[in-house]
């Protein structure tokens, strides 16, 4: 076999070696690549040592690449650490899936701009940066007690239940309409860009189905595993105005959102630990639930002091039996209406 021998510029790619040479993999076209045995992959790997679905790679839309374990039953390494946990990769780290092992390849990114700048007479449309005041809802969904649950756990079991969960969470928020903006640890984020002013009911229930969905999962995905204590998870979602940095080419741009809106959904998700609760909710999230006939009242108002607030602010908290009894009451609710 030749090794293929291209010129990549800016784009990120990964290196496998091979007895043959290298064989280069560009990371384009899509925001996530699985790594496998199996046919269905978008890298094949024929190494007998490598799970059929091994592990994936993603992009989020501020540009970060995460590498997730999908429960291998070899594990996946980064530069010699197991994962257990989405980890963030760097330019050069060396990936090990089985007895393969490829180099991930990303230009830091002041060096992207340079080769921007100096592509003017490129076909590619040139990467622009807009900040805007944007409309938006961010959902932040934690795993509950996972340090103990690490401490407690068999490795081996662990990277495959977590590397399930992170798997199905991403596939649950994509199709509810939105994308994984970040992986923290044993949480993630999620943004749903709004209209200039509103939001519409059913952006309102996609955001709430999604944690339906989220729960219902990680239930049925804790009782595939001996685990020492039942997986649960708990949510904050925070609507309001924030700025967003847009930075992308072509058909794909980036995305990155600042501002109190995001930090204030952090925050929520850390006080439904603090007060037992599974779902804290901000005013702006809990006003737009009034078109949907009596919804509110499966929310009870609390106040809570959120960290880095000098203030204690108002926050509106539910179970996951009250979401779900939400969900038919909007469903029973429309039905009546029609």
């Amino acid at each position: 076999m030749t090794a293929l021998v291209v010129t990549l510029g800016p784009t990120p790619y990964l290196i496998l070696r091979t007895a043959s040479g290298n064989r280069y993999l560009p990371l384009v076209g899509s925001y996530c690549w699985t790594i496998g045995r199996s046919d269905d992959n978008n890298f094949v790997i024929p190494d007998r040592w490598i799970s059929r679905n091994h592990a994936m790679l993603q992009c989020t839309e501020i540009g970060d690449f995460y590498l997730i374990d999908l429960g291998s039953r070899n594990g996946t390494f980064v530069n010699g650490r197991r994962v257990n946990i989405p980890v963030t990769l760097h330019n050069t780290d060396r990936l090990t899936f089985g007895q393969t092992e490829l180099e991930f390849h990303c230009p830091p990114r002041d060096r992207l701009k340079e080769i921007e700048n100096e592509s003017d007479n490129s076909d590619q449309t040139l990467t622009s940066t807009l900040h805007v005041r944007r409309l938006m809802s961010v959902l932040v969904v934690d795993i509950r007690s996972f340090t103990v649950l690490t401490r407690q756990l068999d490795e081996k079991v662990l990277s495959s239940m977590i590397g399930n969960w992170f798997r199905q969470a991403g596939n649950i928020i994509r199709e509810s309409g939105s994308w994984v903006d970040k992986y923290i640890g044993d949480a993630i984020m999620a943004i749903w860009f709004h209209g200039e002013s509103d939001i519409t009911k059913q952006e309102v229930v996609q955001i709430f189905q999604a944690v339906s969905d989220l729960r219902k999962m990680t239930t049925d995905l804790s009782n595939h595993y001996p685990l020492p204590f039942p997986l649960r998870i708990g949510a904050g979602i925070n609507t309001g105005y924030a700025m967003v940095g847009n930075t992308g080419s072509g058909d794909r741009p980036d995305y990155t959102a600042i501002g109190d809106t995001v930090n204030a959904s952090f925050r929520l998700e850390s006080c439904t630990k603090e007060i037992g609760v599974d779902i804290a909710l901000g005013k702006t999230t809990y006003n737009y639930l009034s078109s949907f006939g009596k919804a509110q009242q499966r929310f009870d108002a609390a106040t809570v002091n959120l960290k880095g607030y000098e203030t204690p602010i108002e926050a509106y908290v539910s179970s996951f039996e009250d979401l779900d009894n939400f969900l038919l009451d909007k469903f029973l609710w429309e039905r009546h209406s029609q």
